[in-house]
């Protein structure tokens, strides 16, 4: 796909996530890992609702400026999450509501932020690790993504919001959406003893679909 079209789809996807209320103002960034390397990244202060494709940001492999307005002042974590996760080649960063929330409740556990509630959560976002809070564009972070060591694409980040990896731009925002949807059905079903998938149930996705999950990881796998 040609650098104009790559372009194009960073801002029609943006511009989907802006209009549905997933990532207000001028929050949340999208990038995009290049064949030779650098990246297409939205830039700082921008909205995903507005973006300009002659304005996104491109970046060498050493993630200097190559043309573009200044990029995002989340480059580290993107970075982080590229260099850990091998097959990632789109993150998305978003502010959306449910996902923000769900880090903020006592009970949730850092390696699995949420149950196995739904088929697809575990299929297009897998499990979901929470790391620990850090002011927005604080390097530190990177080493706290480091430190998952490529096992989760999904990642939320505490008071802050998720940022999940894919294969491609779509699959990160898919994936995305999921995960917002599943910490939503968390927040309306909390404390009313729902029913999660089994361990059975899980055992028989991770097989039929070659799911890599951190709690499977004894399973041959296939991506993400």
């Amino acid at each position: 796909m040609s650098d104009a079209r790559l372009r194009e789809e960073i801002c029609r996807y943006g511009r989907s996530l802006f209009e549905r209320g997933l990532t207000p103002g001028s929050s949340g960034n999208i990038s995009l890992r290049l064949e030779d390397g650098g990246w297409l990244v939205t830039p700082t202060n921008a909205s995903l609702g507005f973006l300009d494709p002659a304005r996104i940001s491109r970046l060498d492999a050493e993630g200097r400026l190559l043309s573009g307005d200044k990029p995002t002042k989340e480059i580290p974590l993107h970075t982080a999450l590229y260099d850990t996760r091998g097959s990632a080649r789109a993150i998305v960063h978003l502010h959306s509501t449910h996902a923000v929330a769900l880090t903020m409740l006592p009970e949730v556990d850092p390696r699995a932020a949420l149950p196995p509630m739904t088929p697809y959560y575990l299929m297009r976002a897998g499990e979901t690790a929470l790391v620990p809070y850090y002011r927005p564009g604080d390097p530190d972070v990177a080493d706290a993504i480091r430190g998952l060591a490529g096992k989760y694409s999904s990642v939320l980040l505490a008071n802050h919001g998720p940022v999940v990896a894919g294969d491609s731009l779509e699959a990160a925002v898919f994936a995305t959406e999921e995960l917002e949807e599943t910490a939503k059905l968390y927040l309306l079903l909390r404390n009313l003893n729902p029913r999660f998938l089994s361990p059975a149930q899980v055992a028989d996705l991770v097989k039929t679909f070659g799911l890599d999950l951190p709690s499977h990881h004894d399973h041959d796998h296939d991506g993400d």
